[in-house]
């Protein structure tokens, strides 16, 4: 169940709605099914219901007239409650829904339970699946109520509500979410033939400015050359910089003036102080040496899994967060047929990036730093890359989401899952080509009973599964290649179940192809590197070659386990 509450100056126009038509003649049959004492009168069970709604209204404002007399009313004295039943909820009756209605108030402290003082209120139902709460909120004792932060009390009733009533559970947050476009801005969005509304493409626009960025001047720098953004830089009266707004070109007003959004109002992290905290934490690190950045982001990526089973929580949390700027880039480098799947799954990670926990920042500048590096340099082997970048955001997004649930983050959790979707689908459009390739070059047979004999000795409950695989014989090409090039077949694959089980892997032979194929690109990164800064005076190794298929096999004189 979802409550969403407001507050007004108006109760006859807040009664005239409840029991009129509807916007679109969507109300039927409204009546009440609870009130303060439980014999208001009802315009939906009246002959004269013009009349008897303006009865209800006096009644209604009864305490707030009495209050003006003594100047004690609030300006604002209507409060507004709606709460909505899931799609897939029963129809609750008449009097399921009375006995909500008077739990949220009691709740929120409109109307406390064994509080003859409580402020008048009723609950109308004029659909199936919701009901709407009217009250006004000046007590019998002409004391305003003390409903503070009622929103999240009654969020938590209606919690327990569902878990009673057999309802569904809805996934809560922590106020940490970005705030959601108002309705207003949807449909203005949907005038103009776009998908997102302006605030959720502005947010995609400044996230991924600052995971480009490397300074705060230059973060403004990007935000003011980001094409279809109007960015401009607001500042204190000694001039010193306060913040930023930003706004969409096609976006305006009814009198042609930009719609403007401060950082804040996107995210709560995208506040330019928050902003400038960030970059300061994660800023270069001179002590460290440079190398590939394309291989660092695998690398450190790679180790998140690793940090989250730590216990240290605040150094988790900022790897969570650097993550999400790995995905907010990768849309900028990918190939076009993987940028709409990878666009989705940063904005669905977004949630995740954000809890109560608070971020130590500078655990994860090694990740940040190779961010930053991968959009100044072109990898020439995009492809193979992506697909191993992505085997391996796999691998973390699952890692994240387990990482929220043991914490009970619900909402960041949720976010996580739906954002593996995406990753998924990317990756495999992604390795479609390259899978193809080596399924079509297929080793000799007696090469592929061997393997088959190795996949049984290193991964014995998997076997079976794995031959059976539409992919078999791409992985079967790739043990054969890396047995030809030094390696130990069987050895890799125990490292690559290692990395993570097979149980529930769609496609098992993939999962441990791809996975070969980033250890031993790793490995050779890693000795490239070691090399490079021993004798640095000697011509820098040349790059590993990514792809398997490329290898050139070794003699048996150079095998090596």
């Amino acid at each position: 169940m979802i409550a969403k509450i407001s507050g007004g100056e108006n109760t006859a126009g807040l009664i005239r709605y409840l029991f009129g038509p509807g916007t679109a003649n969507e109300h039927t049959d409204p009546h009440l099914v609870a009130s303060w004492d439980g014999f208001a009168p009802d315009p939906g069970r009246t002959d004269h219901p013009t009349a008897t709604r303006k009865h209800l209204v006096a009644d209604l404002d009864l305490h707030v007239i009495q209050a003006r007399r003594l100047g004690r009313a609030p300006e604002r004295h209507v409060w507004h409650c709606s709460i909505r039943a899931a799609e897939t909820d029963r129809h609750l009756s008449d009097d399921e829904w009375a006995d909500i209605a008077r739990r949220v108030v009691a709740a929120t402290g409109i109307a406390p339970e064994g509080d003859p003082d409580g402020c008048r209120w009723v609950a109308v139902r004029h659909a199936p699946d919701h009901i709407h709460i009217a009250a006004t909120r000046v007590r019998a004792d002409l004391r305003t109520a003390r409903h503070w932060n009622d929103y999240l009390t009654a969020d938590r009733e209606l919690a327990a509500i569902e878990k009673e009533h057999g309802l569904h559970q809805v996934v809560r947050g922590d106020r940490t979410a970005a705030k959601r476009p108002t309705r207003a801005e949807s449909e203005k969005a949907r005038r103009n033939g776009h998908t997102r509304t302006a605030r959720e493409r502005l947010r995609t626009a400044v996230r991924t400015a600052v995971a480009a960025a490397t300074s705060t001047d230059e973060f403004l720098h990007l935000l003011q050359h980001t094409d279809g953004i109007r960015a401009e830089t607001v500042h204190f009266p000694s001039g010193d910089v306060r913040g930023y707004k930003v706004a969409a070109e096609d976006t305006v007003t009814s009198t042609g003036e930009p719609v403007w959004f401060s950082g804040s109002q996107l995210a709560p992290d995208l506040s330019l102080p928050k902003i400038r905290h960030l970059l300061e934490d994660t800023g270069p690190d001179p002590a460290q040496p440079l190398r590939d950045p394309w291989h660092e982001v695998i690398t450190a990526t790679e180790r998140i899994p690793h940090h989250l089973a730590q216990d240290d929580d605040p150094a988790a949390q900022a790897h969570i967060t650097a993550f999400g700027e790995v995905l907010d880039i990768l849309p900028l480098l990918a190939p076009s047929p993987l940028r709409h799947q990878l666009s989705e799954a940063a904005t669905a990670y977004e949630r995740a990036t954000r809890s109560r926990i608070h971020a130590e920042n500078h655990h994860a500048r090694a990740l940040r730093n190779a961010v930053r590096n991968v959009l100044r340099t072109p990898d020439p082997n995009a492809d193979t890359t992506f697909a191993m970048l992505l085997d391996v955001a796999c691998l973390v997004i699952i890692a994240v989401a387990r990482w929220h649930q043991l914490r009970h983050h619900d909402q960041q959790a949720a976010a996580a899952h739906n954002a593996l979707t995406h990753i998924q689908a990317a990756f495999d459009m992604a390795v479609a080509a390259p899978l193809a390739t080596l399924g079509a070059w297929r080793p000799p047979q007696q090469s592929v009973d061997r393997i088959i004999r190795q996949l049984r000795q290193a991964v014995p409950a998997h076997a079976e599964q794995i031959t059976e695989d539409q992919d078999f014989p791409a992985l079967a090409t790739v043990l054969a290649q890396v047995d030809a090039a030094g390696h130990d077949p069987e050895a890799l694959l125990s490292q690559a179940v290692d990395q993570r089980p097979l149980d529930g892997a769609r496609h098992p032979a993939r999962v441990l192809l791809w996975r070969i194929q980033r250890i031993t690109t790793m490995t050779a990164e890693r000795a490239a590197h070691t090399t490079r800064t021993e004798n640095a005076e000697e011509r820098p190794t040349t790059r590993a070659n990514r792809t398997v298929m490329a290898a050139v096999p070794k003699r048996a004189g150079t095998r090596h386990r």
